[in-house]
């Protein structure tokens, strides 16, 4: 019951999360701090409409909006740290087999994925979140996971248009790399002379550049980037399965910072959940 409702893998995991949340969250009249919680979860994990929780929980739909919000803050802070950059020698230590052979010095797998969003009402708006590969109107997100599994970054939304390469030069994601990190990537992230730069080097499929065919050696190495860099794609499935808030048509409210800079709700709410995946079992096997 509490996976279903929370996303969470147990009642004792989900005991620690509201433990260490729990002198930073607002007590309200009507609702403890831990039902603020569970709210605030339910809401992402099974995007459960406000009405809801007005009739459930006896409340208007303001003071729900006001606690969801006020605890998604709270989240945003505290779990964000869950998110971050292992050392290298962290990452030796339990490096799955499927990378061994191939991919022992890869620190960072990445890709985008991109969330709805309704239609701006601003020309220049809608033209800058207007995705040609989904055909709406998306905000985009590049993440990375380790070899392991989990996720080591995720950035702020940028609108749709954006290419992958401008995202990836611009998030703050090459700022993480070390000299001698290998990164794992799709075609689209045309960023090896910038990793390089960092001393990092950039592994993508091999484009057959006019000829009919790969070479062998070429084929078979892509084969094998393929098989592992599906993990990073398996992560985002597990984010937005765990959390089905993210496979909605998201509100521009969402996506409106406070001021200039600052992380917009949209923001706080895939960082939020990449966090809780943290803490969940990895998709990737170890053996």
């Amino acid at each position: 019951m509490v996976q279903e409702l929370t996303g969470l893998p147990s009642y004792a995991k989900l005991m620690v999360v509201f433990t260490f949340l729990s002198g930073f969250l607002k007590c309200s009249p009507r609702l403890s701090p831990f039902h603020s919680l569970v709210l605030t979860l339910m809401r992402m994990r099974r995007n459960l409409p406000l009405y809801f929780f007005v009739y459930f929980f006896h409340m208007s739909k303001t003071s729900v909006f006001r606690i969801f919000n006020s605890t998604l803050d709270v989240m945003y802070v505290r779990l964000s740290p869950l998110i971050y950059w292992p050392s290298k020698q962290q990452i030796q230590v339990s490096l799955p087999m499927c990378f061994r052979d191939n991919f022992n010095n890869c620190t960072s797998i990445i890709d985008c994925f991109e969330i709805f969003i309704e239609k701006p009402k601003s020309l220049s708006a809608r033209a800058q979140t207007y995705s040609q590969y989904k055909h709406h109107n998306t905000v985009k997100y590049l993440i990375s996971i380790t070899p392991q599994g989990v996720i080591s970054f995720v950035s702020k939304g940028w609108g749709g248009r954006t290419s992958d390469k401008h995202i990836t030069e611009n998030c703050g994601y090459l700022e993480k790399l070390s000299p001698g990190d290998v990164i794992l990537a799709d075609r689209g992230f045309s960023v090896k002379d910038t990793v390089g730069l960092y001393c990092a080097q950039l592994k993508i499929p091999a484009f057959t550049k006019g000829k009919q065919q790969l070479h062998p050696l070429e084929l078979e190495a892509t084969r094998g980037l393929a098989a592992v860099r599906i993990h990073v794609e398996r992560v985002i499935g597990l984010v937005r399965n765990k959390y089905t808030v993210l496979q909605t048509t998201m509100p521009l409210s969402l996506c409106q910072g406070a001021t200039k800079g600052q992380p917009t709700s949209l923001d706080k709410m895939v960082t939020v959940c990449c966090a809780l995946c943290n803490i969940c079992p990895s998709v990737v096997p170890t053996e």
